[in-house]
């Protein structure tokens, strides 16, 4: 018996704001009815979770979109009323007070942001952004969730397929498949499953200088810990290399025949590239056999790492 892939974790603050920014929440009362909240749990909760209370939450975003359609030529009497004022003065005042000139003076294109504590904003066209704050370590940031992502849903894959029959993952299911010319025929799981943990052995021989490791069939539960190693020096190459800014560093690959040198940040980017498209690959193969297979989104992964266990 399958088990079907886990439900994404709810995000409750993410539905907190849709409650406060509902077309229909007007008042705190609505919002706290829309979240199935009382009033005053709702205003600590969303004061908690974004650091600014919930009518000013809502109030500022709304100027924030009203300052984006009056660039963009909407009237003000459009745009006053889409804010939820009652009176055009009432919102020509409002939106003085915030952006320091009248909505009547708002330039084309003009920045539409205001101050917030909490990074939130309006995003067009109906959408919100929440800004972490940008920081010299971003690009190392992006690096590291992939990577981390990579190793961790191969481990999943893994661990899902050293569950199933063997007539599953070693059924010859896709004949001819080639992923790249080199690697030869993938065509059951368990071979796109090898070749995952088999391309970073064979690059790491290269970045170390190692002889290129012998390659031995290893049946699923077997290649599961021998993933955990590769995977243990992968991350340390990684994180080696980001350290001490080698990305532009060459390899010169001696087992290829002739040698080649490769830019190890390319290494990198390769290695992630098709071990994306082969986790792919074992899903689509794993549904073509009755099995449940969910989508390995990364997104997914992020929000159940950031989501505390019960």
């Amino acid at each position: 018996m399958t088990t079907p892939p886990p439900t994404p974790p709810r995000d409750r603050l993410r539905e907190l704001l849709d409650a406060v920014l509902d077309e229909e929440s007007s008042s705190l009362d609505a919002m706290a009815g829309a979240a199935y909240s009382s009033p005053f749990h709702f205003s600590r909760s969303v004061a908690a979770g974004a650091g600014e209370p919930p009518v000013s939450l809502r109030r500022r975003v709304l100027l924030e979109r009203a300052a984006w359609r009056l660039g963009r030529g909407a009237s003000v009497t459009e745009v006053a009323f889409e804010a939820g004022y009652d009176s055009i003065d009432g919102f020509a005042r409002a939106y003085s007070r915030a952006f320091g000139h009248p909505p009547g003076a708002t330039a084309a294109g003009a920045p539409h942001r205001l101050p917030a504590p909490n990074g939130v904003h309006f995003h067009p066209p109906m959408h919100l952004w929440i800004s972490e704050g940008g920081s010299a370590t971003a690009g190392h940031e992006v690096l590291e969730l992939q990577v981390h992502h990579d190793v961790a849903d191969t481990r999943a894959l893994l661990e899902r397929a050293a569950l199933l029959p063997t007539e599953v993952v070693a059924n010859h299911s896709h004949p001819g498949q080639v992923v790249l010319d080199w690697d030869g025929p993938e065509e059951s799981v368990d071979a796109v499953l090898r070749a995952i943990v088999w391309a970073k052995e064979v690059w790491l021989a290269a970045i170390e200088g190692d002889d290129q490791p012998a390659q031995v069939r290893r049946e699923v539960p077997e290649l599961l810990d021998h993933h955990d190693e590769v995977a243990a020096r992968w991350l340390a190459m990684v994180r080696s290399a980001e350290s001490a800014g080698t990305w532009g560093d060459r390899v010169v690959d001696a087992l290829c025949d002739p040698p080649e040198s490769f830019v190890l940040g390319g290494i990198v980017t390769h290695v992630l590239t098709f071990s994306a498209h082969r986790r792919l690959l074992v899903r689509a193969m794993l549904r073509d056999a009755g099995v449940p297979a969910d989508a390995g989104d990364p997104l997914e992964w992020i929000a159940r790492r950031s989501t505390p266990s019960p």
